[in-house]
């Protein structure tokens, strides 16, 4: 089945029952970047929010497009029910009270059906996101952080494992990379040859992988801080965000005193 019929058939069976409000499409779908790939966000609105009974409508709505193969019930978010069926469609829906949708943003659902018009009081997302300078803050301290922490690894030869670390660097630079180019509708992780650029692939192209040896996690761990640090400084400055200068001088100086690690950039 398709993805559009089971948003049809979904709506039209939740749309029978008269104790749910409205039902938007959410993701994807709601701002026309959908694919082939692409999983089905619903966002349901109900006056008792996400309770059993509410959940059980929505199972036979699912139940209604394909047998689920996987149903996670309010697991991960006491909001939140994840479902794959046997055709391997991926459905999440958000359940909210009506109060609870002022968090959402108008632009950011398409309407499948709203009795009592609930999308028209919401406000709209801006064209570009407002940064977040706590949260661009919290971003920089946690690489030099991380990065720090590679001593620790090394100091109990725990190459194996001290290479998950790399993997926490890795994510911070693609978020990076994304705030740089500021793009809207991140969508979810598969989803970022859309959000960065040329240079930006490359970038990330260049970088070793990981290795479960003393040199290889050192190599790849100043490689990765080498890919960083000098861009997240350019964009703290142009954000306004103050840099995290001594955490990071001291950080270096405890790597250069235990693993005797050069700084691998000029900070001038």
């Amino acid at each position: 089945m398709g993805s559009e019929d089971a948003i049809r058939i979904i709506a039209g069976t939740i749309e029978r029952s008269p104790e749910i409000d409205a039902l938007y499409l959410s993701g994807s779908f709601a701002v026309g970047l959908e694919d082939d790939y692409s999983d089905i966000d619903f966002v349901l609105v109900a006056g008792e929010g996400a309770s059993d009974a509410v959940a059980a409508l929505w199972r036979r709505a699912v139940e209604a497009v394909g047998e689920p193969v996987l149903w996670r019930d309010r697991v991960t978010f006491p909001s939140l029910i994840n479902a794959v069926t046997e055709d391997w469609l991926r459905i999440d829906v958000i359940i909210l009270k009506p109060e609870q949708l002022t968090t959402r943003y108008r632009n950011e659902l398409r309407v499948l059906f709203d009795r009592a018009g609930h999308r028209d009081t919401l406000a709209d997302r801006p064209e570009q996101p407002q940064p977040d300078p706590k949260r661009l803050k919290y971003q920089f301290e946690e690489f030099i952080r991380i990065l720090g922490l590679l001593d620790v690894a090394a100091g109990r030869g725990e190459y194996i494992n001290g290479v998950t670390g790399i993997f926490h660097l890795r994510n911070l630079l693609v978020d990076l990379l994304i705030q740089e180019t500021a793009a809207p509708h991140r969508g979810g992780a598969l989803h970022l040859n859309r959000l960065i650029t040329e240079e930006q692939k490359a970038l990330l192209r260049s970088l070793p992988l990981p290795a479960p040896s003393r040199e290889a996690m050192i190599d790849v761990h100043l490689a990765y801080a080498r890919a960083y640090l000098p861009r997240a400084r350019r964009l703290a400055a142009r954000r306004g965000v103050e840099w995290p200068e001594r955490f990071e001088a001291v950080t270096w100086k405890h790597l250069h005193d235990r693993l005797q690690i050069e700084r691998p950039y000029d900070p001038a």
